[in-house]
């Protein structure tokens, strides 16, 4: 894991590419990976999850090849993977590729990923399911305001912040205390480890709207033709998979999973994937739009490739110099 600050003086930089869902973040890293030598590392949370490859839009096995993504591929669909957890594995990774002289080139829409990389995360335990269990059979005897309750007394700010209604940040709440002892308020106050040295960071947006939900709509389409219903299929006829499962609530992959269970019509799973699509996207641009230290690319800008590397020139010239 990265040290001090100071070791990272004459490392590479790292470039960070951000973007709407469908915005051309993974063509542009493939474009920046034949000018520089980069490697590339995913920040995206459907991308971690093994066999679900078309519903994700996760690079084809040529691309793969030819471009290597880190942290594609890394769980299975019944396993959780928390921010903690990227930062953890994004920041070992960095350090591998810093320590070869290559640059860390990291591409993705989730922001939160990218928010907690650059400015540290709290360290807050991983899920237990022990205990979480027996938090979720505690409330289901005596009721989530009797939960509400107990977490007034052991973090009465966060059950100012949480409302009794909510059990999944309850819960959370609760197994923090009982995992480590001290609150989720205590705990959130601690920054842990994050990125250090130069960090060059871009997002790609759409000149317009309409233009990035044409994008969706298409890519919407070409992943049904390409066998998205029945890849779900098969993740159905798992028994430890279900539809609260942070894997199958990825958008597209929930609402094929309503459709599976004849919940709506094939038009209709399409129009809600569509539109769970283009809300996904608005959220990542308004993210975006209070980011800070961001250079920003347009989308289907021919210039885009050649505006980064400037960048990254004027690093490198400052490093050497």
């Amino acid at each position: 894991m990265p040290s001090s600050s100071a070791n990272n003086l004459n490392k590479p930089p790292v470039i960070c590419l951000m973007g709407p869902t469908a915005s051309g973040k993974t063509a542009l890293a493939m474009e920046l990976c034949d000018a520089l030598p980069c490697d590339i590392i995913s920040v995206d949370s459907a991308l971690i999850y093994r066999n679900m490859d078309i519903g994700t839009a996760k690079p084809t096995a040529d691309e793969l090849t030819n471009y290597p993504h880190r942290l594609i591929n890394i769980r299975d669909a019944n396993e959780s993977y928390s921010a903690a957890d990227f930062c953890h594995d994004a920041l070992v990774e960095i350090e591998k590729i810093r320590s070869n002289n290559r640059i860390p080139l990291l591409v993705g829409g989730t922001m939160m990923y990218f928010k907690s990389l650059i400015e540290g995360i709290s360290p807050l335990p991983s899920a237990n399911k022990e205990i979480r269990t027996a938090i979720e059979e505690e409330a289901a005897d005596k009721g989530w305001q009797h939960m509400h309750e107990l977490l007034r007394q052991c973090d009465s700010e966060a059950a100012l912040r949480i409302h009794p209604n909510d059990p999944q940040r309850l819960t959370r709440a609760l197994e923090v205390f009982r995992i480590t002892g001290n609150s989720l308020t205590q705990l959130t106050q601690i920054k842990g480890a994050k990125l250090e040295g130069d960090v060059l960071q871009f997002a790609i947006t759409p000149k317009d709207r309409k233009t990035l939900h044409q994008r969706i709509e298409l890519r919407y389409q070409i992943m049904i033709d390409q066998g998205f219903e029945q890849e779900v299929r098969v993740l159905k006829q798992r028994d430890d998979l279900h539809e609260n499962l942070p894997s199958i609530r990825c958008v597209g992959y929930r609402q094929m999973w309503q459709y599976l269970n004849d919940e709506m019509d094939h038009d209709e799973m399409i129009f809600r994937g569509v539109c769970a699509t283009r809300q996904l996207a608005k959220r990542q641009l308004t993210w975006l739009r209070g980011w800070h230290k961001l250079n920003w690319l347009e989308m289907e800008d021919d210039t885009n490739c050649q505006q980064v590397l400037s960048m990254v020139n004027k690093i490198e010239t400052l490093m050497y110099n």
